[in-house]
């Protein structure tokens, strides 16, 4: 079951990196195999969506419930999809210097073992794709260095 955690420290502020992350109708714009993205439901701190990712042939649609808090935290919980589990955290931190720490957590288990071997294959790099197109968005939308 692959898992990853990572921090990053980035020049912008924790507001405008929650800001990116929460904007999830933008994701078939930026992040690598998301070809769609929808908001279906949403309240004061939770959101329903679907993601769908596809990869050559494959199509397959992801729905979350996400909570998210004035704290600048998200935490993704699994509803259905080809997994058997996800679980997906966020926190943004202000730095001095208008920078943020922002701390990533991914853990998950496919539906089947036949997948879950085929992505152990190459979780890391997929994973490691992704997170940096987080990172070029938040360059493309506030510039090099933002300001508050």
């Amino acid at each position: 079951m692959p898992t990853h955690s990572e921090t990053r420290i980035l020049p912008y502020s924790a507001q405008q990196m929650f800001d990116l992350v929460m904007d999830i109708g933008k994701y078939p714009e930026f992040l690598p195999w998301c070809i769609g993205a929808r908001i279906n439901s949403r309240n004061k701190n939770n959101l329903d969506a679907d993601v769908l990712v596809g990869y050559k042939m494959l199509r397959e649609r992801f729905s979350s419930r996400v909570h998210f808090t004035a704290a600048k935290e998200i935490e993704v919980e699994y509803l259905k999809g080809p997994m058997r589990h996800l679980h997906n955290k966020w926190a943004f931190r202000d730095l001095e210097e208008n920078r943020c720490q922002v701390d990533f957590y991914v853990d998950f288990s496919l539906s089947t073992k036949l997948l879950e071997s085929l992505v152990d294959q190459f979780f890391q790099k997929a994973l490691m794709k992704m997170i940096n197109a987080f990172e070029a968005r938040a360059l493309e939308v506030y510039g090099a260095k933002a300001s508050s």
